[in-house]
């Protein structure tokens, strides 16, 4: 307002100057001449009318030296106040035009005073006054107005302000609700996303969060329950079994055949308990692998020389089918080979007598590929999808359904992949790995 309030008041001064220049000719040309204060009172009013402002005529007079103005006519009203007329004194010293304000008993004045010369010397001024009230009442007005409309903004803005803290915090209070449910195992209820803003993405990122946790907490579920379940069953077995060898009428013949199955127990007991540990190994991240240039093709011969006494139990044959050059991988051999055996033993154990199995090595678009071929029945459609995941296993399968879980999992830390590709008489289980 102070701004607007002093340019209001320079328009003012500027057009008062303008105005007085226009009409202060007949005023000048009274100076010097014959002249009665009639004409020249006449001459004064007339150029009042013209720039519609007050003008007073004063004569310079000197004392000590020093200009002094006294008044010759004024065309204003006798009842109108008098004026300190600061601009006279300013005029009649430099000799040049000035302009500036007072403030009288009606309120500020703006004033223009030009010199009137004779001979070269300054001899009246004339002064161009008017009153700025207008200018006052025009800012006190946009004042007033400034300040109901900020009063009103101002309303609105907390009003506002209010609303959209009561809804986002009415949002917010939603997300932790649905925190303390994730905190306390309930994963059922999604928080409803209802907008595109910030949050709203933090509830789509929660939903997921959420989704995952459910994921995870099924998996756990479903991996304790399996654990459990293949743990047990071998355990009750030795039980059974134990009770019986500890009969003392009991055959030789029967105690071996007990025996036998007593070590079977244990070996897929012992094969369990380091399948669960390396999974958990895998999960935690702490499985260390140690990659170095492999050659796959003498690690599958090697590998698949090792199943031979298996092989000849299951009545089944392998073939190993390997290029007549070396198909270096960069990868950890302890670990491809764990994974050579669980596709080997997977191929045996899944099909039936006879089954023939084929292992190969290429190079396959700048990998190196290990295969596994088998011609059993094949895997159904609706289970290739989860082949890979722990514990899975068809209806009449054998195992715990850990070995291609874990083989998966040590494909994808060497930065390859494990694939499988079945039809009734055909399934092909492939190991990719950087070359």
């Amino acid at each position: 307002m102070p701004q607007l309030q002093s340019r209001l008041r320079d328009e003012k001064l500027s057009q008062l100057e303008i105005a007085a220049r226009q009409t202060v000719a007949p005023v000048a040309a009274t100076v010097g001449g014959e002249r009665t204060n009639t004409d020249v009172t006449r001459v004064v009013r007339a150029a009042s009318d013209a720039a519609n402002a007050r003008v007073t005529l004063l004569r310079i007079g000197r004392v000590g030296g020093l200009p002094v103005p006294q008044t010759i006519t004024d065309s204003s009203d006798p009842a109108q106040p008098e004026l300190a007329l600061p601009t006279a004194d300013s005029s009649a010293r430099t000799g040049r035009v000035a302009s500036g304000s007072e403030v009288s008993a009606d309120g500020p004045v703006a004033e223009v005073a030009i010199p009137l010369r004779e001979g070269g010397r300054v001899v009246e001024v004339v002064v161009y006054s008017t009153p700025m009230a207008d200018v006052e009442r025009n800012v006190a007005i946009v004042r007033a107005q400034i300040l109901v409309a900020g009063a009103i903004a101002l309303a609105l803005a907390v009003l506002a302000g209010w609303l959209s803290a009561r809804a986002l915090a009415q949002r917010v209070k939603r997300l932790e609700k649905a925190a303390e449910q994730v905190a306390a195992g309930d994963f059922s209820r999604p928080i409803p996303v209802d907008s595109d803003d910030e949050l709203g993405q933090l509830a789509v990122a929660f939903n997921d969060m959420q989704r995952q946790l459910a994921q995870l907490d099924r998996a756990r579920k479903q991996f304790i329950a399996t654990a459990s379940h293949e743990l047990r069953t071998p355990l009750f077995s030795l039980g059974g079994f134990v009770e019986l060898l500890e009969d003392e009428e009991l055959d030789e013949e029967t105690r071996r055949r007990f025996l036998a199955q007593v070590r079977q127990q244990v070996d897929r007991l012992a094969k369990l308990s380091v399948d669960l540990l390396d999974l958990s190994r895998l999960e935690a991240g702490s499985l260390e692998l140690r990659p170095e240039p492999v050659d796959l093709a003498e690690l599958a011969r090697s590998v698949s020389s090792e199943f031979e006494p298996v092989l000849a139990q299951h009545d089944s044959h392998l073939e190993v089918r390997l290029p007549g050059t070396p198909v270096e991988a960069q990868c950890d051999p302890v670990r491809v080979a764990q994974i050579a055996r669980i596709l080997i033993d997977n191929a045996v154990t899944h099909t039936t007598a006879g089954t023939n199995i084929v292992v190969s090595a290429n190079r396959d678009n700048g990998f190196a590929c290990l295969a596994v071929r088998d011609h059993g029945k094949g895997i159904p459609r609706q289970s290739l999808s989860q082949v890979f995941e722990p514990f899975y296993t068809s209806d009449d399968a054998q195992g715990s359904g850990l070995g291609l879980a874990i083989a998966s999992e040590l494909a994808e830390r060497m930065n390859g992949r494990l694939g499988v590709e079945s039809r009734p008489g055909r399934t092909v289980f492939t190991l990719e790995l950087p070359a």
